[in-house]
């Protein structure tokens, strides 16, 4: 296909994608001539990558570069390539709380999870925490355990749903998409059984 066919069915604008082509996000087209080039399904699937690392992400275009270049190599290291990924979807906000920072640590032992000292994930957790704690709502922590046994089984089924995909590409792809609207997913349904569980303690119902 050529960029026009290119640009409607990735539903990018070609002056977006001639961006991508220059800065390496994108592999150059077969030349057809001078003036043209012949672009595939393996550039309609990376077009789609980099749109939602760029939109939904909000990595980088350099982050990108990196990551790219590692799903390029003949055997891509798929926990790393997630986890570059995904760590643009929880980055700090703010100065980190020792205090709250230690207990973040402790439940990470606790739980055994493998997890890399500088995770922005555990950055972030450790702010909600001071923050709460601030705010008088620190009775919220105490049951911090009880939230990570469900993240635990969240996380269990997300990764349940991308491990038998056949490219890296597609795996990150649906990682990213599936982490940042799955979360919005995820809220509603608290609301719900929220909702349902209070009818049920306190009597009430819709």
């Amino acid at each position: 296909m050529r960029i026009a066919e290119l640009s409607r069915q990735s539903d990018v604008p070609v002056a977006t994608i001639k961006y991508y082509l220059r800065e390496g996000l994108l592999p150059q087209g077969e030349l057809t001539s001078p003036n043209q080039a012949h672009y595939d399904e393996r550039h309609l699937r990376r077009l789609r990558l980099v749109r939602a690392l760029v939109e939904i992400g909000r990595l980088p275009i350099a982050a990108i570069r990196d990551l790219l270049a590692g799903l390029d190599t003949p055997r891509p290291d798929l926990h790393e390539a997630l986890g570059r990924a995904l760590a643009a979807t929880s980055g700090p906000r703010g100065d980190i709380d020792a205090a709250a920072s230690g207990e973040i640590a402790a439940l990470i032992e606790r739980r055994g999870w493998a997890i890399h000292p500088d995770t922005p994930a555990a950055r972030a957790a450790a702010e909600a925490v001071a923050a709460l704690r601030a705010l008088g709502a620190g009775g919220l922590v105490k049951g911090i355990d009880g939230y990570a046994e469900a993240a635990e089984l969240i996380a269990a089924q997300d990764l349940a749903l991308i491990k038998d995909r056949q490219d890296a590409e597609t795996t990150v792809l649906e990682a990213v998409v599936g982490t940042i609207i799955g979360d919005t997913l995820i809220v509603a349904l608290r609301r719900m059984a929220q909702e349902s569980a209070s009818a049920a303690i306190f009597g009430r119902r819709p």
